[in-house]
């Protein structure tokens, strides 16, 4: 399945309900990077940061060039964000 075809068949479903459904179609295709890569977005959406990255990782490994690597970089720079008026008042 591709990108917008797995999108596609979660629209509508909780995060929740999305991720069983890509954890079934990761058990028929473990190397699809783009179930990883989504399951991963559902993983954060649900505040599960360190299942998301484990997930963007493993579609990078599978294919470089994935859309994870956006995703990671994105998640990269949202966990090294900081705002120092804050901490140096």
């Amino acid at each position: 399945m591709t990108f917008e075809e797995i999108k596609k068949s979660i629209a509508g479903l909780t995060p929740e309900q999305a991720i069983e459904k890509l954890n079934a179609i990761l058990s028929e295709n473990p190397d699809n990077d783009d179930a990883l890569t989504i399951r991963g977005m559902k993983y954060w959406s649900c505040g599960n940061r360190a299942l998301a990255i484990n997930d963007y990782l493993a579609a990078i490994k599978i294919n470089p060039e994935s859309k994870a690597v956006q995703a990671l970089k994105a998640t990269n720079e949202i966990l090294d964000y900081y705002n120092k008026d804050l901490y140096n008042p």
